[in-house]
């Protein structure tokens, strides 16, 4: 059954939100666990959708899954054989299912992974992924929708750069490389906070990585690897989306559990536009004035420690009802932009030239039925949706759920009123 939430409008966000382990690192880690035998256990897994499939993923591949969302733990057992194709009615619905990708090869020598779907936020091309494992020296090739990837010899250590700081590519080479003979060179890696994450807890699992966190990473490679336990790193996107919820309400709320480090040119802009931010000891509070509007904010996309791409809707929502014109250059994914004509049904005032759309802020925006398109979409609308005139309905509801555990009652407890029901009207083609 489709559902939808119910945003009223009017509501200043005031009080305590938590933020657990981060999505795009417990997805990631969960795959990782297929690198050592035994039982592996991950704490602060945050209770939402896409762990589910990641969960049925690794069943099928052989391995026991007990995830309990209420207490935030995943305890994968791995076998001394597993299976090495991950099919495609699974993947399609989460692109993070590719990260099994590099652990298949390193531990069975081949893997058969189909091309992933999920968000639909533009095209995400496999070919740095491809061209890593090849330089490893395996053999990749796609057929019949599926990347096929074989090294029956095993893999060895390569000087490997890449064209773009590529996040899955980056974990994808990091996870195959921790066994392949000899040392790895990467340069131009990854540099988010969930790459460090993973470094740290391939590292806890016996592997040899240096540079994690800048752009130039060493592995040596090692033999095997033994099942430890983790804590997942907290989740920047859902801590900088409070931070944005916060100022977008002209709110007061502490993110109980979100680093400040980790969103260094999110808070700095928000900072700079008016909204008061500080460093707390169980997080960071951001305070927006209650008689003024913020001021609009100018954003670019950038990979880490640049602006994120998936806070990038959010900027849009708050730049809507803020004073003054910005303009917003979306530089990673090219149908990022969606969100665009759903905030236009809401009267948002913006054009799209390209990968940029300039934004004119109004004092208030009005309720109207909106449909999600992707995770980071979908929970940008709902803001919008608090600081629109009347009643906003939310459409496509399991977007926001895979991303976000119990949305809505996060927002109900900061005082909005939000509220999930059935959504009878037509889908969207």
């Amino acid at each position: 059954m489709r559902e939808r939430f119910r945003v009223v409008g009017g509501a200043r966000l005031v009080g305590r939100v938590p933020v657990v382990g981060a999505k795009n690192s417990a997805l990631k880690l969960m795959a990782i666990a297929l690198l050592a035998r035994g039982r592996t256990v991950l704490t602060g897994v945050p209770a939402i959708m896409d762990v589910e499939t990641m969960a049925e993923l690794l069943r099928r591949l052989g391995a026991q899954v007990d995830y309990l969302p209420e207490e935030g733990t995943v305890a994968i057992d791995v076998p001394d054989r597993i299976g090495h194709r991950a099919d495609y009615d699974l993947v399609r619905a989460l692109r993070a299912s590719i990260s099994v990708l590099g652990p298949l090869v390193a531990r069975c020598g081949e893997a058969d992974v189909a091309i992933p779907g999920g968000d639909a936020i533009g095209s995400r091309g496999l070919d740095l992924h491809a061209a890593g494992l090849e330089s490893l020296g395996a053999s990749v090739r796609v057929e019949r929708g599926y990347l096929l990837a074989s090294a029956p010899r095993g893999l060895t250590g390569a000087d490997i750069e890449l064209e773009f700081p590529s996040v899955g590519a980056t974990e994808n080479i990091l996870t195959a490389a921790v066994l392949a003979r000899g040392r790895t060179r990467l340069d131009n890696a990854a540099r988010e906070p969930e790459i460090v994450d993973i470094a740290n807890l391939l590292t806890a699992m016996g592997a040899r990585i240096s540079g994690a966190g800048g752009s130039l990473v060493e592995i040596e490679g090692v033999d095997e690897l033994h099942p430890v336990t983790h804590r997942v790193v907290p989740d920047r996107i859902a801590a900088g989306t409070w931070a944005f919820a916060a100022a977008t309400t002209r709110g007061d709320v502490e993110v109980v559990g979100g680093i400040p480090a980790h969103l260094p040119v999110v808070l700095d802009l928000l900072t700079d536009a008016g909204t008061d931010v500080q460093v707390t000891a169980d997080g960071f509070r951001v305070v927006g004035d209650p008689d003024r509007r913020p001021r609009s904010i100018t954003v670019a996309t950038l990979p880490y420690p640049g602006f994120p791409t998936d806070l990038q809707p959010f900027a849009l929502a708050y730049d809507a009802v803020a004073e003054g014109s910005a303009m917003i250059t979306e530089n990673l994914f090219e149908a990022r932009f969606r969100t665009v004509q759903e905030l236009a049904r809401l009267g948002m005032e913006a054009r799209i030239d390209g990968h940029h759309v300039m934004v004119h802020g109004r004092p208030l925006l009005s309720g109207a039925p909106v449909e999600a398109s992707d995770i980071r979409a979908g929970a940008a609308l709902v803001l919008a949706g608090l600081v629109a005139d009347g009643v906003t309905t939310v459409g496509g509801v399991h977007h926001i759920d895979r991303g976000y555990a119990g949305f809505e009652l996060s927002l109900r407890s900061l005082g909005a009123d939000v509220v999930r029901e059935p959504d009878d009207s037509p889908a969207p083609e």
